[in-house]
């Protein structure tokens, strides 16, 4: 467990100096097995990504009961949820990252490019906003991720799954990384010659 701890610490320090998250914005959780079934390490609420310790993830069951010190993430919910309906997930990282965010916010639809497996879809799921942490969010991120590896959140961010945290992290430096390169492209497009 300790090593899923720590795994979860430096993580949230990657994805806080990349810049994906900002303040005490974003979550990030893993799923392991417990000696009574699955638990869920997850970063706690209010408290930035850029400076965890290990007494702050917050270990959770499949039913939210928490099981150590500590509050997790207002989105826990979300979480749980999503590891419910995906027994392929054991990682998932949610950002708040600029570009990702900003197409988050308009009415435009951020394109799968190559780079991070087949591209099934043209677009990234979306799914319209939910108040943060209510569980109509987690019922419809969970029901909108679908099999899908990313889900746009309007007016909100991204959330990325996949079966480790490390693989998540990578899909959601991935997914900005898509979002800035768009970005740039149609900057360019609409400029005059």
């Amino acid at each position: 467990m300790k090593k899923n701890i720590a795994e979860i610490i430096g993580i949230s320090n990657e994805i806080y100096d990349k810049g994906l998250v900002s303040g005490k914005s974003g979550n990030i959780s893993a799923r392991f097995k417990g000696e009574n079934g699955d638990i869920i390490a997850i970063t706690p609420t209010l408290k930035s990504l850029s400076n965890l310790h290990e007494e702050d993830i917050v270990l959770v069951d499949m039913n939210g009961n928490v099981l150590t010190r500590g509050v997790p993430s207002s989105e826990v919910n979300m979480h749980i949820e999503i590891y419910r309906k995906r027994p392929d997930v054991n990682g998932i990282v949610h950002t708040h990252s600029p570009y990702a965010t900003g197409f988050a916010h308009s009415t435009k639809k951020i394109r799968r490019l190559e780079g991070f497996g087949a591209i099934k879809s043209e677009y990234m799921a979306e799914i319209e906003y939910e108040k943060p942490g209510s569980d109509e969010l987690a019922k419809n991120a969970s029901e909108g991720l679908g099999n899908e590896d990313v889900l746009i959140l309007k007016k909100h961010g991204v959330v990325c799954v996949a079966d480790s945290l490390k693989e998540a992290e990578l899909l959601a430096i991935f997914v900005e990384e898509s979002a800035k390169t768009q970005f740039i492209t149609c900057m360019l497009n609409s400029a005059e010659d």
